[in-house]
């Protein structure tokens, strides 16, 4: 192993360890490091294909693009997608493998730790530094013996390790200092500085905390207070950071345009809507319940790791009926992905891919077609075009969009009274109601197309001047506001020893 490591742990889930590793990302290859993002495994709904078609974490895949790379599966090679409380999918090496749970995970171990090795092997051949992340806390100590995502991965890598811990949960000092009492000694050496996140308020608040945390963790000094960062429009690996967002989308004047996106129970590709969130005078609401729907501009149906339950629970909260009711109103419905497989007339699951064999549901009926699942997952990039000859999309036939699909379902239009939404190839993709209101597509990263985006904003009576969107300049807004907050010469000098 050539390469020189570093590794961002945090004291639980959500501390900010993936937008960290994001911005340092962007930092260090702007001094010019060959760096490469590393993460041994990921439990996400948040998933991206790379250009060879695998599927791995959207937060490795910016934190790839950050870095100036082309995403690849070593820098993922075990993705976990929950499903229920105890079972999730496998996806290992960027290809699902069934499912793992509680009965079959200690048979998984091993299997899951070689790929896990010989994937970081094979990346520190190529680049001068590896970025590993860890995964919720270092501190399980229920989980520690088997442990290869963490101080098990820190120590296999010969990594020093920055402790991420979240001020704006409480308890910031105490998370830190309890994590340090937890780990081994022989882990506690890893451990080289603390980074303290998610701050609000002025600095002085801290007093003399630092210098006492420092006391109380083992001599452990703090590299960073980093600010809290709005509407960073960089992809998180969990949709739990979508609570950060409410109270700034809830309060204020109305914005020209309201788009609301229902909140799913197993929501996935929720950075697709990035996009709209960045235009001025359009605000993006995250809704789970139907009191809180009121009468947008639009509402959006995005992906979903589980349609057909997620189908079910849009009924039982009675978002179903109040969508339908928008609907008939001609106030916008769109779908993505699994939300596009909801517009239709019909679900089925012959297989038991995602429900039990032979599971069906009625759809929303608001587009014509018929969804089956199946085995088969299409995990790929597409370049296409814009096929529409109706709605708000008109004007724009003919013109290329790109996205990438991920779903193990195909669907199939029975009835001629559509326009398909774009063409791949010769093969048609998505539909636009006869009205043009109604319209989806199975690609992710629409959004991302900024003649599309604006030209349905426009439709929606959005009289902004629109902008072209690109995650690169959120990526080096990030690590700007991270490189004014971060001691980026202790941090060099703990490469450089590591």
């Amino acid at each position: 192993m050539s390469a020189r490591t570093l590794m961002v742990m945090g004291t639980s889930s959500n501390v900010g360890k993936s937008i960290l590793v994001t911005a340092l990302c962007r930092i260090l290859a702007q001094q010019g490091l060959r760096v490469a993002p590393f993460k041994a495994q990921n439990i996400a709904l948040n998933s991206g294909v790379t250009p060879e078609g695998h599927e791995i974490a959207r937060s490795t895949i910016v934190q790839a693009e950050a870095a100036g790379l082309k995403p690849h599966v070593d820098m993922n090679p075990v993705l976990i997608k929950p499903e229920t409380d105890r079972g999730s999918q496998l996806v290992l090496a960027g290809r699902p493998q069934g499912r793992i749970d509680a009965g079959n995970w200690t048979r998984m171990r091993s299997v899951l730790r070689t790929h896990i090795t010989t994937a970081f092997d094979r990346l520190c051949l190529d680049y001068d530094l590896i970025l590993l992340e860890g995964a919720g806390s270092p501190a399980e100590i229920n989980l520690k013996k088997d442990d290869f995502v963490n101080m098990g991965m820190a120590r296999y890598a010969g990594a020093p390790v920055l402790l991420v811990g979240d001020i704006n949960q409480g308890g910031v000092f105490a998370a830190l200092v309890g994590t340090m009492v937890l780990l081994e000694p022989v882990e506690r050496a890893l451990v080289k500085g603390f980074v303290i996140n998610k701050f609000r308020g002025a600095p002085e608040l801290l007093g003399d905390g630092l210098a006492m945390l420092r006391e109380r963790a083992f001599d452990t000094p703090t590299l960073g207070v980093i600010p809290f960062l709005p509407d960073i429009g960089v992809a998180a690996e969990d949709s739990v950071t979508l609570d950060e967002r409410r109270p700034s989308l809830m309060a204020g004047t109305r914005p020209a345009v309201d788009i609301a996106v229902i909140r799913f129970p197993h929501l996935s590709n929720f950075d697709d809507f990035d996009p709209l969130i960045a235009e001025p005078d359009v605000g993006v609401r995250f809704v789970d319940q139907a009191r809180d729907l009121g009468t947008p501009s639009a509402v959006i149906l995005p992906g979903t790791k589980l349609t057909l339950h997620d189908l079910a629970w849009l009924r039982q909260a009675g978002l179903a009926d109040r969508i339908l009711r928008l609907a008939a109103l001609r106030i916008p419905v769109v779908g993505v992905c699994g939300g596009y497989q909801m517009l239709g007339q019909s679900l089925r699951d012959p297989d038991g891919v995602e429900a039990p064999a032979g599971a069906q549901a009625r759809g929303l009926n608001l587009l014509p077609l018929d969804t089956s699942f199946a085995r088969i997952k299409r995990t790929v990039k597409v370049e296409a075009t814009l096929a529409a000859t109706v709605g708000p999309f008109v004007a724009l036939e003919g013109t290329p969009v790109e996205g990438y699909e991920i779903h193990m379902g195909y669907s199939r239009h029975v009835e001629p009274r559509h326009s398909p939404f774009c063409l791949i190839g010769n093969r048609p993709d998505g539909a636009v109601a006869a009205e043009g209101t109604v319209w989806g597509t199975y690609l992710h990263g629409i959004f991302d197309n900024d003649s599309l985006r604006h030209s349905w904003l426009y439709s929606l009576g959005w009289r902004g001047g629109g902008h072209l969107f690109d995650r690169q300049l959120a990526y080096d807004r990030l690590a700007q506001h991270v490189r004014t907050h971060l001691d980026l010469d202790a941090l060099q000098q703990i490469i450089a020893a590591g």
